[in-house]
């Protein structure tokens, strides 16, 4: 057990979130957590964990190793807590919750991957396409065993990637950051995470620097989770990591994403690319997404979230 360092400041419940169930958790001080928006490269930040944990290329159950903790729809809190109870091996955990809604614990390392919005909302309108109406239920029943939550039907996924972009604008452009059952805008998250950027339990990772280095990226991850893997091993596990591979053996990582998801696997790792915005988003749409690019985020924060850490420079070393 290890000492809690910062409690949250955010009462964060979603559809399908509640920042509670990290309520009465023991951290261990090694633990490691991967936190992000939505679609910007959780699961490969996982897998990538989950090959440094364990020094092997190896297929391994995402879900399973790395359970996503603040989630509502995977059965009781009480469960997924002994499962973390029972693991000997070094624990990664997920969450998808902003940074102000989550405790900080004393020796436990915190990831966050950033991405550009326009993509993480372009992967988003895939991702809720593919999501089965028994999934849709499920969600909905977590949220109705919850007399606080705002009561509604499942939301309408529109066909067009447009339409759901310019929905997402319009959330962001309402600026609803407080209440119970609110999604907290991609804006106002990643400031969250910027906030803290220079902690030093805080590695700020990006999707665009995965892409063009990832034996780079993971040495770096490995450097600061203190996991020494040896340069003859590392070039194994990155092959391992890449999305091509991970695609391959999406049964054998995610076996039961099909519950969820139609084509299980293949929708859900669906293509793992940037820059599809672009043949669906109009100088209009994207003159509004810059215009809430300059209003929220700082000059730094903007040409982190665009370009990554090789394009922009280091999160720590940013001064606005």
């Amino acid at each position: 057990m290890t000492a809690m360092l910062r409690a949250p400041t955010r009462e964060y419940r979603t559809v399908i979130m509640d920042w509670r169930r990290w309520d009465n958790f023991t951290a261990r001080e090694d633990d490691i957590i991967v936190t992000t928006f939505p679609k910007c490269g959780t699961t490969w930040t996982q897998r990538i964990v989950d090959l440094l944990i364990f020094q092997s290329p190896d297929p391994r159950p995402i879900m399973e190793t790395a359970p996503w903790l603040d989630a509502t729809i995977f059965g009781p809190i009480e469960d997924m807590r002994a499962g973390l109870e029972a693991q000997t091996h070094r624990r990664s955990i997920k969450s998808h919750l902003p940074f102000d809604a989550m405790p900080v614990f004393e020796g436990v390392k915190y990831i966050h991957v950033a991405r550009d919005g326009r993509d993480a909302c372009m992967s988003m309108h895939n991702h809720m396409q593919g999501m089965k109406p028994e999934a849709m239920v499920r969600a909905a029943m977590a949220a109705a065993a919850d007399p606080r939550m705002p009561r509604g039907g499942p939301p309408v996924i529109p066909e067009d990637p447009r339409d759901w972009c310019l929905g997402w604008l319009d959330r962001a452009e309402a600026q609803v950051t407080e209440g119970y059952g609110v999604d907290l805008p991609f804006f106002e998250y990643e400031n969250t995470y910027w906030r803290e950027r220079r902690q030093p339990y805080l590695l700020m990772v990006h999707y665009n620097d995965l892409k063009a280095d990832l034996e780079g990226e993971m040495s770096r991850i490995s450097d600061f989770l203190g996991i020494a893997t040896p340069k003859s091993l590392m070039g194994e596990l990155a092959e391992a990591a890449r999305f091509e591979t991970m695609k391959a053996q999406g049964a054998q990582i995610l076996p039961h994403i099909g519950e969820m998801f139609d084509h299980g696997p293949e929708r859900f790792l669906n293509k793992g690319v940037n820059g599809r915005w672009k043949d669906v988003m109009g100088a209009d749409d994207l003159a509004r997404y810059d215009a809430l690019v300059k209003s929220k985020f700082t000059p730094s924060e903007a040409a982190w979230i665009e370009h990554g850490r090789l394009g922009a420079g280091d999160p720590r070393d940013a001064p606005d």
